[in-house]
């Protein structure tokens, strides 16, 4: 089967006088015209050219794969240049999949604000929780928090976001507030569903008074209400149902205000970065790809959650 090089190859050997001639424009050795124009004949199994005295000619099978090559070469380079100007414009369908309450709270209205700018996009926003690594490639975007395994996607960090443990001041009132993470076996902890994480069991990092070492402490807790909505654990916690280990995205307006309580500041959460992934490197990504990245990026830079 003859290849678009091998069309590009005969065209320009079909438009010189000589075999030499073609060579010197093809920058490459006679020889090596000889073999290549011997390969595609044997391709197409008919002779393509007439070796004269005087340079070359082309055959009546000659005359026609000049003609259809010159037909085709055009098309590609009009469909290369067409695709090269697609490139740059913000059009077709974006397609983004992010967390359920974050995706409420951040994406939807920066999707919505990114397609009044763009009206000839179109976009698809889906929130899950429990996304199918399965099906990533259906996504041209998507927003992850949490702890992250494997993956062959490529990654874009939007904002840092810490795990934090919190409950009310009433809770706290009634039941006292614990000091160690070994203290959470006495109290009523509440737990959120999300991703595959092990959501029952709470990691801590304490750093001692030097400085240089860390300690490591794990609790595995009995949740006594669980919910797979975080704005439910969360309006539990703030009733004084119970303690919650949640991002710092949803919690930090409510520690501002008083409505929630950090607990255990010495200790640290494994953190849940907010992150982009994507299928595609930089080069071939879409212009209303790489846009709404870059529009995630100027926004979540400034961790808007800390100003509510």
């Amino acid at each position: 089967m003859l290849t678009s090089e091998d069309l590009r190859f005969f065209y320009a050997i079909s438009t010189q006088p000589s075999l030499t001639a073609a060579a010197r424009k093809l920058n490459v050795t006679p020889p090596t015209v000889t073999q290549r124009l011997q390969a595609i004949e044997a391709k197409v199994s008919v002779k393509l050219v007439q070796r004269q005295a005087r340079g070359i000619s082309l055959t009546e099978e000659g005359y026609l794969l000049q003609d259809k090559a010159r037909s085709i070469l055009a098309e590609m380079d009009q469909l290369q240049t067409l695709m090269a100007s697609k490139k740059n414009l913000i059009n077709g369908t974006l397609k983004v999949l992010a967390p359920l309450g974050f995706g409420n709270d951040y994406i939807a209205p920066l999707v919505g604000e990114f397609q009044q700018q763009h009206p000839n996009l179109a976009v698809e926003l889906e929130l899950s929780d429990k996304p199918s690594w399965a099906e990533s490639h259906r996504w041209d975007i998507i927003i992850y928090i949490g702890e992250l395994r494997d993956s062959t996607l490529k990654l874009a960090m939007l904002a840092p976001n810490q795990r934090f443990l919190c409950a009310s001041p009433d809770y706290l009132k009634k039941h006292g507030t614990p000091r160690s993470p070994r203290a959470l076996r006495d109290h009523t902890c509440i737990s959120l569903r999300e991703n595959s994480e092990d959501v029952t069991l709470w990691r801590f990092t304490h750093t001692a008074g030097d400085g240089d070492s860390e300690e490591q402490e794990s609790i595995r807790i009995t949740p006594t209400l669980t919910s797979n909505e975080g704005s439910v654990v969360k309006n539990w916690a703030i009733a004084g149902s119970g303690i919650i280990m949640r991002s710092e995205w949803d919690v930090q307006p409510e520690l501002n205000s008083g409505a929630l309580v950090r607990l255990l500041p010495d200790y640290s959460l494994p953190s849940a970065d907010i992150v982009a992934l994507l299928g595609t490197d930089t080069r071939a990504r879409s212009a209303r790809t790489t846009h709404f990245l870059q529009l995630l990026k100027d926004r979540f830079a400034q961790q808007p959650w800390l100003k509510k």
